[in-house]
């Protein structure tokens, strides 16, 4: 394999930086899932720690070489999921984090950063103005910036993810990996194309969100003019070019999903799983169910990267709980 910005070495050390709480998350074959899909069926459960996604392992790589020698203050732009996993690392160092997030994030990851001490700005627009925002306030106050996988920790501590998917047993087929920015989809691919090679790395993207996988099939970066998916956590539309240079080293295929096959991918991991999940940890669950003759027979491992999901929302979409008459 080809060189990426990524590093073996470092993100095996990485382990040794991120707190515990946030790595060995279950991977556990879930048999109820099969028969729907039709083939072997592992998760990967991100949503086992304090933040409820994978964003931690990357913030506790940033925060940690902050901590030893760097500003004692960072700010980031967020859709939410990172910003609560930097608030949460910041908290435990010491520092002080700002988050930008758009006014229309889902309310309840903006409580819960809120909640974790992190100065919350809004801005009225969508994530790219918040990026935008966040970078002009790094500028001024003369603070680190965390960028989501434009920053190499981002990418390396999700990267751990990979180590402990290749030391699995048994042994799998396919890795599915939501598809945003990159931190994810760059990170466990570097891993599982350096120890696992034959293993298929599949990254997937809502088709209302489609920025980085159409970058990925064009060999180029393409931007979109807006977005039109639930799945807030992977609602890009300005790839970056190093990122997109990594993914094009480590990923097998890009694919895009309908917004109905994600609900039903939420709903099935409700149903089959008892997972209440976001709507970008069922990208991988919905690819099978648009293609289950492309995985027929395989072992598929799928990543579920988040839970912060607002719960009437929630309803809407996958409906209401069943109730039990006694």
């Amino acid at each position: 394999m080809q060189e990426t910005r990524l590093d073996t070495a470092r993100i095996r050390a990485a382990r040794q930086v991120i707190d515990p709480i946030f790595l060995d998350t279950p991977l556990y074959r879930c048999e109820a899932l099969e028969p729907d899909l039709g083939c072997t069926v592992s998760i990967k459960l991100e949503t086992a720690n304090p933040v409820r996604s994978f964003k931690a392992r990357g913030t506790e790589v940033v925060t940690s070489r902050l901590a030893d020698h760097g500003p004692r203050a960072v700010v980031c732009a967020s859709a939410g999921n990172l910003g609560q996993a930097l608030a949460w690392s910041g908290r435990g160092r010491g520092l002080d984090v700002t988050v930008v997030a758009s006014r229309f994030a889902t309310v309840t990851k903006l409580d819960r950063i809120r909640a974790l001490g992190a100065e919350l700005e809004l801005v009225d627009g969508d994530h790219e103005m918040a990026r935008e925002r966040a970078a002009a306030i790094a500028r001024y106050d003369g603070i680190r910036l965390v960028e989501d996988s434009m920053d190499i920790e981002t990418c390396e501590g999700a990267a751990t993810i990979g180590l402990e998917l290749v030391g699995s047993v048994p042994s799998f087929d396919t890795v599915l990996i939501a598809l945003g920015g990159g931190a994810l989809a760059t990170g466990v691919g570097h891993v599982v194309k350096s120890l696992a090679p034959d293993v298929e790395v599949i990254c997937v993207q809502p088709l209302g969100a489609p920025a980085m996988t159409h970058s990925y099939r064009r060999r180029r970066v393409v931007t979109t003019d807006s977005t039109d998916t639930i799945a807030d956590g992977v609602a890009g539309r300005f790839p970056i070019p190093a990122v997109l240079d990594d993914l094009l080293l480590v990923a097998d295929d890009a694919v895009l999903v309908q917004e109905a096959s994600i609900i039903a991918g939420m709903r099935m991991l409700l149903d089959r799983a008892g997972l209440v999940v976001e709507p970008s940890s069922a990208l991988g669950i919905a690819a099978i169910l648009e293609d289950r003759e492309r995985f027929a027979g395989r072992h598929v491992v799928t990543i579920v990267c988040g839970s912060n999901v607002d719960m009437d929302a929630y309803h809407r979409w996958v409906g209401a709980p069943a109730t039990h008459r006694s």
